[in-house]
């Protein structure tokens, strides 16, 4: 599996919108906190994917992926905010894997590489969001992002089921 952070233009490609779609609803019908929940929602996921490659596309935005030499199975994006003010952090966006490479050490191929891209871009800083009650700490801990807030009952996944959002930051 291999990290590749993509050049704008490559946003464009098709392929890559079919690979990351697949990757998106796959993950969401996992059970994966990608922004939806299951059954995904097929045609809100491409319209969101299509956004953050437009974003891409305009060089507002970097796409990090996964390669397994076939196709793509993973991505993560690095989100600007756009003012100068806050030009020294970037949000870590829609972090998922294909969840047939979930478990063999890709999400970690992912994070190192966005942290890399993160790096090369002269960023300070990298901030993330996760949904609470699906042990996700144990995997952005050990990578280096700490907890500096949590937003109670943020994200309603059910009618009776809410959720906190923790945010965590990493400082480069």
């Amino acid at each position: 599996m291999k990290y590749l952070a993509l050049d704008p233009d490559d946003a464009l490609d098709p392929g890559l919108r079919a690979d990351l779609l697949d990757t998106w609803v796959a993950a969401t019908n996992a059970g994966g906190a990608v922004g939806y929940t299951p059954p995904a929602p097929v045609e809100l996921i491409a319209e969101n994917l299509d956004g953050a490659l437009g974003r891409v596309a305009a060089g507002l935005d970097l796409l990090g992926v996964l390669h397994t030499g076939q196709r793509y199975a993973g991505m993560g994006l690095l989100v600007g905010h756009g003012g100068t003010l806050n030009a020294h952090w970037r949000t870590v966006l829609r972090v998922m894997v294909h969840p047939e490479h979930q478990g063999s050490g890709a999400g970690r191929v992912l994070m190192e590489g966005l942290r890399g891209s993160a790096v090369d871009l002269g960023l300070e800083q990298l901030q993330l969001t996760i949904r609470d009650g699906l042990g996700l700490e144990k995997f952005y801990g050990p990578l280096g992002y700490r907890v500096v807030g949590t937003h109670p009952r943020a994200i309603r996944v059910a009618p009776d089921d809410y959720r906190d959002e923790i945010m965590l930051v990493l400082d480069l």
